[in-house]
């Protein structure tokens, strides 16, 4: 890790609504953005901002996400992600975020991303495959 990452870094992403990231159980008159896709969303906003702040060979995976899904978000709206650093405690990194969508606050909560060397989890995940009958 870079000496740059610290707390109250912050990026922001925007993300169009898409016909994928939607619920579609309801019925078509009822596509709105579905958690799953929001928490992904989230997901790799964080990352991408750790990224900006890792040696090469690192990168991140998440640990705990906590989010309130707050309202609804209809099919084709934009929605704005906001996340900040809230925390770095060795390897895990802790970030507040929020999300609009221009009409309402659709999202706020916290993510934690732990930073990993991908060769050396490479290797965890290969003995735990040759363990599994995976291998």
């Amino acid at each position: 890790m870079k000496s740059s990452l610290q707390t109250g870094l912050a990026g922001q992403v925007t993300v169009e609504v898409d016909r994928d990231r939607t619920i579609g159980f309801m019925g078509e008159a009822a596509r709105v953005y579905a958690t799953p896709m929001l928490v992904r969303d989230i997901e790799v906003a964080c990352r991408e901002l750790l990224l900006e702040h890792l040696d090469p060979g690192e990168d991140s995976v998440g640990t705990r996400v906590e989010i309130d899904h707050l309202a609804a978000t209809l099919l084709g709206m934009r929605v704005e992600l906001g996340v900040r650093i809230a925390e770095v405690k060795g390897r895990a990194v802790t970030f507040d975020v929020s999300g609009s969508d221009g009409v309402d606050t659709i999202c706020r909560g916290k993510h934690v991303r732990f930073v990993v060397d991908v060769k050396t989890t490479e290797a965890r995940l290969a003995a735990k495959a040759r363990k599994a009958g995976l291998a």
